[in-house]
């Protein structure tokens, strides 16, 4: 198991690592739509969240090699299912024909109530495609 930290992802606000390695495998924390340079939430609608969070996302995984295009599984928690048309037109937009398997969940408080956190699971392939296993 490798922890990893990347510099220019939002500093992690627990004790906690942007992601870990096992195997062919990176388990992504979940990550919320912090700016990574102020570390204040970016935007106040869905559709601004889940863009940052999805650009947060890109770049921890960035840190190892990978894109969205590698991710094999998320899980996104939403303050509001009411949300979840606006959260699943920007993923949809993002994930360009990639589509992952999904579990959503609607939850009483994200950290910071972000409207939206997602983490995810991706997959290193060998040295001759991406990433680094």
């Amino acid at each position: 198991m490798q922890a990893v930290h990347v510099q220019e992802a939002p500093d992690a606000i627990g004790p906690y690592c942007h992601a870990m390695k096992a195997g062919n495998l990176v388990f992504c924390s979940g990550q919320t739509p912090l700016d990574p340079k102020t570390m204040k939430l970016a935007g106040s609608t869905i559709e601004a969240q889940t863009h940052r969070v999805l650009d947060n996302l890109s770049i921890v995984l960035a840190g190892v090699g990978l894109s969205l295009q590698d991710i094999v599984k998320t899980t996104v928690y939403l303050y509001d299912m009411n949300d979840f048309q606006g959260m699943n037109k920007v993923y949809a937009e993002r994930f360009q024909g990639h589509r992952p398997s999904r579990t959503t969940i609607s939850v009483k408080k994200n950290p910071l109530d972000a409207l939206v956190e997602i983490e995810c699971i991706a997959e290193l392939l060998p040295r001759s495609g991406r990433g680094t296993p």
